[in-house]
């Protein structure tokens, strides 16, 4: 047991008395029982969200951007504020897994999967607004370099807007390859456990004839570590560049090189806030209060209390700078954000992101799991809120007050991105039902270092 050696101090990561086949079987449980109640209540409830913002979307394309509260001055608002936010809640998956497996920490095995899940999820939510946003959706195959008919028609490499789509697709490429190379050992696990002709059959093809060899689980090892360390430079690029859709403008309280870092904090931020409100839910519905312990939910607390920490600390560096600037647009800009007529979405933003996570400093408070919950809501409805305001109060004064005016979502704007949070939570309800939500090979891994029993057992041994 020398081997599996850990200091007391730990507290363990699996509770209970487990063995192996308890990890498998318990793993295992929502994929092969029925739906309970409560997951069917929530189904029909994003079900009906995502058509409601089927809807709007089909109204939008039908009608026209006009359907929306957009204005001339403000030509950029809820459409792209949801797009940055959902870019957002996109990086923190791959990045608690890639950067986690890196540093070789173990409470990463428990929630890596559901984070990786909810990455891919968010960017495919992220990517239907810029589609939208075009007004023309079928005419998108223009900026494709294909030899065309419309005369010198190629893609415009000079518009920050194309950079997304290469970072995005990128992203997200690695991301899937990343999340379903970790599926592998468990859809096999399925696979064998599967009574039903066709589910074996579906689970077979998904495990790409995965054996369990020694060379499996070698390659399977190297690539992972090499998938990780693509990720991470990555997930740091990703929102780097959606940054840049701001800050090579000449706009006031956009044109500043503190957002690719400042964008990057936030999206680590509001994604870890997200996959905690996600792991709470699951660990209810789907009974693993086992594997996604309180000692995961404060490590998680931990992280969103830095994150909000270093995010508060760029919201004031932003205000100085335009202070010390002495640019007088510049000063105005951010005057009018916290005394304007979007003050309220200023505050909300401040009391959201830098206020609310300080709670976490108090142990109690970090290990109570409503209280947990409430704040990774509050954080999420405080990252959406900062989106706003950079993106309308920052449009809505413009150099020229002839042209100063206000934004008001129209019930379509609100349609559409309610529609994707609904569609986001039906992938998320689908995926929890057929897919292992936890990393079954990879918790036992560590059960003989870090399972309640097993730590129990040493210690009387050493006792």
């Amino acid at each position: 047991m020398a081997s599996h050696y850990e200091a007391p101090i730990r507290k363990p990561i699996v509770l209970g008395n487990k063995s192996y086949h308890d990890i498998t079987k318990d793993i295992a449980a929502p994929i092969e029982g029925k739906a309970n109640i409560s997951w069917w209540i929530v189904f029909g409830i994003s079900l009906t969200m995502l058509l409601w913002g089927v809807g709007c979307m089909i109204y939008t394309i039908s009608t026209g951007i006009g359907s929306w509260g957009l204005n001339k001055t403000v030509g950029w608002a809820w459409d792209i504020t949801n797009f940055v936010w959902w870019v957002g809640i996109g990086h923190a998956g791959t990045l608690i897994s890639a950067v986690l497996l890196l540093f070789r920490q173990k409470w990463r095995m428990a929630i890596n999967r559901s984070a990786e899940a909810m990455t891919i999820f968010s960017v495919i939510q992220a990517g239907l607004f810029p589609i939208i946003h075009m007004g023309r959706p079928w005419l998108a195959y223009w900026m494709l370099p294909i030899p065309n008919t419309f005369g010198s028609l190629w893609v415009n490499f000079n518009s920050p807007l194309l950079w997304d789509v290469f970072a995005i697709s990128t992203y997200l490429s690695v991301s899937l390859v990343f999340w379903w190379t970790g599926l592998l050992p468990d859809f096999a696990m399925i696979r064998d456990r599967a009574v039903k002709p066709f589910q074996k059959k579906i689970y077979s093809l998904l495990s790409f004839g995965w054996s369990g060899r020694a060379k499996d689980w070698q390659r399977f090892e190297e690539v992972s570590l090499v998938l990780a360390g693509l990720a991470t430079p990555l997930v740091l690029s990703v929102h780097t560049i959606v940054s840049f859709d701001f800050a090579t403008s000449v706009i006031p309280g956009w044109h500043t090189t503190i957002f690719p870092p400042y964008f990057v904090a936030g999206a680590i931020f509001s994604g870890f806030a997200m996959v905690q409100t996600l792991l709470i839910i699951m660990r209810k519905v789907v009974n693993l209060e086992d594997y996604i312990t309180i000692q995961h939910i404060e490590l998680m607390n931990i992280v969103i209390m830095i994150t909000g920490s270093i995010v508060g600390v760029a919201y004031i560096t932003e205000l100085f700078i335009a202070w010390y600037s002495g640019v007088e647009y510049e000063q105005y800009a951010f005057l009018n954000r916290a005394t304007g007529p979007y003050w309220w979405a200023y505050w909300s933003m401040m009391t959201c992101n830098v206020f609310s996570p300080q709670f976490m400093w108090f142990k109690k408070l970090r290990t109570s799991i409503m209280f947990s919950f409430f704040i990774s809501i509050v954080v999420n409805i405080g990252m959406w809120f900062e989106r706003f305001v950079i993106i309308v109060t920052s449009l809505h004064r413009d150099y020229l007050p002839s042209s100063w005016t206000m934004f008001s979502p129209t019930f379509i704007d609100i349609g559409i991105f309610l529609g994707t949070i609904g569609f986001f939570f039906v992938l998320f309800l689908l995926y929890a039902r057929t897919f292992p939500v936890i990393a079954q090979a990879e918790v036992k891994t560590i059960l003989k270092s870090s399972g309640e029993n097993f730590k129990k057992i040493r210690d009387k041994k050493n006792g």
